[in-house]
């Protein structure tokens, strides 16, 4: 089996861990609060990341010849503290206002109004001194109908607690993208993420024990849905993904981990017996229409990988 192949294989079970972890967000908000539920979920997260930094630093430390400087330590060491400190609180805002709205909706309806985030970084980017693409204004203007019909109730134009929230959840988590985004390329992808989920927890444990009650019955009740959120779909799906786009061609790997969304509705189907209605079926297949749109290479992006190929 080629690298590629494994890769895409790879991409594709993260999207099914990160989809179905829906269902299990969905099932922890029915039993704790939202910072109870990212508090332990996040703990988990990290815990799980430290052996694989240890394994990964072994398997780095036999494939390559140069070692850093102590000054290249050091300044690795500080962006990837940073930007764990940035990232983190980027995730705080947007897991906890997601894990919020989990209790008024559904884990197919909250995994395609999410998956939102991926129309709407391009054009956050534009303060960021980026370029949003013309295609991404149609893409927009796509998601916005498929967002109506999902969302929006026939004849009173109102739109329900939990999909409002989740659509404020898509826009934090545009933040949390644009801030992985700036420190990620300078710096460990996954020491930073092992940080970003310290952060996560330690504010999340702050408001946890400010604003809610611990009832440790109902932290036994959903220990599963904590752990699987934590372990599987932090712990596991990072890592995945980050060993897995050293192979993957950007636009495909975009592409299948946009299928997140599919899965959600599958695992919501399966598992919690939710159920779409036609008008919301396809407002579901419009949204992912403009998702996947967003997500295809520009002409400037495919002559630069022909020539990178060359």
């Amino acid at each position: 089996m080629s690298k590629k192949m494994k890769s895409d294989i790879m991409l594709l079970i993260t999207a099914i861990i990160w989809g179905s972890a829906f269902v299990a967000q969905r099932a922890g908000a029915d039993v704790i609060g939202p910072f109870t539920f990212n508090a332990l979920r996040y703990i988990w997260a990290f815990l799980f990341l430290i052996p694989v930094i240890i394994i990964l630093d072994k398997k780095n430390l036999k494939n390559t010849t140069k070692q850093l400087t102590k000054d290249e330590k050091a300044l690795e060491k500080k962006y990837y503290i940073r930007g764990g400190i940035a990232c983190g609180i980027a995730l705080t805002l947007a897991s906890s206002v997601q894990q919020l709205g989990m209790a008024y909706t559904t884990a197919g309806k909250a995994g395609f109004i999410t998956a939102l985030y991926m129309v709407f970084v391009p054009i956050f980017g534009i303060f960021l001194g980026n370029k949003a693409r013309p295609i991404i204004w149609f893409c927009v203007a796509i998601a916005a109908v498929g967002l109506y019909l999902l969302s929006i109730k026939p004849g009173t134009f109102s739109i329900s607690k939990g999909d409002f929230i989740i659509l404020i959840c898509a826009f934090c988590f545009t933040a949390h993208i644009l801030v992985i985004d700036h420190y990620s390329p300078k710096t460990d992808g996954v020491r930073m993420s092992c940080i970003q989920f310290l952060v996560a927890f330690i504010i999340s444990g702050i408001l946890m024990l400010i604003t809610e009650p611990i009832v440790v019955k109902d932290i036994i009740t959903a220990a599963f849905p904590i752990f699987y959120a934590g372990v599987f779909s932090a712990g596991i799906g990072y890592t995945l993904q980050i060993v897995a786009q050293k192979d993957a061609d950007p636009a495909v790997a975009s592409l299948i981990l946009s299928l997140e969304s599919v899965f959600a509705v599958i695992a919501g189907v399966l598992l919690l017996h939710e159920s779409l209605s036609g008008r919301e079926a396809l407002g579901c297949l419009i949204m992912f229409v403009a998702i996947i749109l967003s997500q295809l290479p520009s002409k400037e992006d495919r002559e630069t990988r022909k020539l990178a190929h060359k």
